[in-house]
C-alpha cells in the first residue's frame, strides 16, 4: 500500500493540445478515489501518466513518497485494470491470473499459491481451468482483477473497467470491487464517466472538466455543496435543474423572478449566505434538485407553472421532465466566466425555455404539454455567481 501524490502536472501534447492542467491530489494510504468527468476531460490520461504510460509535461507524481516521473511502468508496483479485459483467448483462467508472475520469473509454487489465493478471493476457484470464451463478462472482469491481486501491487489503477458490461452486472461488480478493496486496503484511483459509480463506490471523487480539476469532496458533500455550476449540474441523477433569476432584497422580503414568475426566498436562506445579499437587484444562477422539485404544495414550498415535456413511470416513482418561461443556463459555458448571450437564446426559439426534472411519487399519470404546478423547496435552493460559476455561500 501507498499513498500517491499528483503536484500541479500537466499533460500537453506535441500539437498544443492541454489535456490536464496543473492536477494536484492527494490520494490517502488505502483510500479508493474516483476521478470522474465527461469523456474527454482527461481523467484516462492523468490515470495513465500515473502508470507511466503517458509522459508528464510537467509536475511530479510520487508513489509511497518517492517521485515516479523517471521510472518506467514495470518498475512502479502498480497493477492496472483496463476497459476490455486483455485475456489471453488460449490460455486458462489459472495462466491468466497467473502470467504476470511467470514473466517475472517467480517459483511455480508461489504463482500456484498467489492465484489459489485470489481465485478464491474472487470466487473463481471452481473456473480455472476454463478459457475467457466460457465465462460471462463478470467472471472476465473478475479474472482481470485477479491478475491485479496478485501482483501484490502498492497501488491499483482502473480505467472503466465496468463499461462493457450490462446494467445489472455493472450494479453488482460495484459492489464487488469496492467489497475487494475494503478487503484489501490496496491505495485505488478509479476512472470513470458515470458519475452514479463515482458516488456509490469511491472514499472521495474528484471532478474534472476539460483538463482542470473542479473539486474534490466526499460524494455526500459533493452532492449537498457543489463547488460551482459544472459540478452542480454533472452530479446527480436525474440532473439538477439550472436557471438565471434576479434576485431582489426589500427589507424582510425576498424574491427570485424567474422569467414572468416570481418566488418568495425565506430571508434565513439569504442571511446564512453572507455574499448573496451583495447580489441585490443582480442576476443569479439558482440550482435546485429533482428530489426538491413536489409534486404537492406545503410550508416552505413555493409553487411555478410549468408544463410536461416527458413524464417516464419508473415504478418507484414518476420522472416528470418539465418546462417553464425563464432563462436556461447555457451548459457549454458552465463555470466558464462566459456571459449568457440572450439574443442567440432568442433565436434557438423554445430553448428560450429552462428544462428541468422532478421526482414525483409514483401513479401519477401526465400526458406531454399537460400544465403542472411544481413545488418548489426553497430551503434546499443553490445559487452560483452568473460570471464565474462558483457556488454562493
Amino acid at each position: 500500500m501507498a499513498r500517491l501524490v499528483l503536484d500541479n502536472v500537466d499533460k500537453v501534447y506535441d500539437n498544443g493540445f492541454w489535456a490536464v492542467k496543473d492536477l494536484s491530489l492527494d490520494v490517502e494510504d488505502g483510500e479508493f478515489l474516483v476521478l470522474v468527468g465527461p469523456s474527454g476531460c482527461g481523467k484516462t490520461t492523468a490515470l495513465r501518466m500515473v502508470a507511466g504510460l503517458e509522459d508528464i509535461t510537467d509536475g511530479t507524481v510520487s508513489i509511497g513518497g518517492k517521485v515516479v516521473n523517471d521510472i518506467g511502468p514495470r518498475d512502479r508496483n502498480i497493477a492496472m485494470v483496463f476497459q476490455s479485459y486483455a485475456l489471453y483467448p488460449h490460455m486458462t483462467v489459472d495462466e491468466n491470473i497467473g502470467f504476470g508472475l511467470a514473466l517475472r520469473h517467480e517459483p511455480k509454487a508461489t504463482i500456484k499459491e498467489k492465484v489459489a489465493r485470489a481465485a478464491g478471493i474472487l470466487d473463481l476457484t471452481s473456473m480455472l481451468g476454463r478459457k475467457p470464451k466460457q465465462l460471462s463478462g463478470g467472471q472476465r472482469q473478475r479474472v482481470a482483477m485477479g491478475r491485479a491481486i496478485v501482483r501484490d501491487a502498492e497501488l491499483f489503477l482502473m480505467d472503466e473497467p465496468l463499461s462493457n458490461l450490462d446494467a445489472k452486472l455493472r450494479v453488482q461488480m460495484r459492489a464487488e470491487i469496492a467489497g475487494l478493496q475494503r478487503q484489501l486496503g490496496t491505495t485505488t484511483l478509479y476512472v470513470t464517466h458515470d458519475q452514479v459509480e463515482a458516488m456509490t463506490m469511491g472514499h472521495r471523487v474528484a471532478v474534472l472538466r476539460l483538463g482542470e480539476l473542479q473539486q474534490v469532496a466526499a460524494p455526500q458533500d459533493l452532492y449537498d455543496n457543489p463547488a460551482n455550476v459544472f459540478v452542480a449540474g454533472f452530479i446527480g441523477t436525474p440532473p439538477m435543474t439550472l436557471f438565471h433569476a434576479g434576485l431582489t432584497l426589500d427589507g424582510d422580503q425576498a424574491r427570485l423572478r424567474v422569467g414572468p414568475q416570481e418566488l418568495t426566498l425565506p430571508r434565513a436562506v439569504v442571511e446564512a449566505r453572507s455574499d448573496l445579499a451583495a447580489r441585490n437587484g443582480a442576476e443569479v444562477i439558482v440550482g435546485v434538485r429533482a428530489v426538491d422539485i413536489h409534486y404537492e404544495p406545503h410550508d416552505g414550498r413555493e409553487p411555478l407553472a410549468a408544463h410536461v415535456v416527458l413524464a417516464e413511470e419508473l415504478g418507484s416513482s414518476v420522472h416528470v421532465t418539465f418546462s417553464l418561461p425563464g432563462t436556461p443556463v447555457d451548459e457549454s459555458r458552465l463555470g466558464s466566466g462566459l456571459p449568457v448571450d440572450t439574443e442567440e437564446l432568442h433565436r434557438l426559439g423554445d430553448t428560450t425555455d429552462i428544462r428541468g426534472t422532478a421526482v414525483f411519487p409514483p401513479r401519477l399519470r401526465f400526458a406531454g404539454l399537460d400544465p403542472v404546478t411544481i413545488h418548489i423547496d426553497m430551503e434546499r435552493l443553490h445559487f452560483f455567481d452568473v460570471e464565474t460559476g462558483v457556488a454562493i455561500r
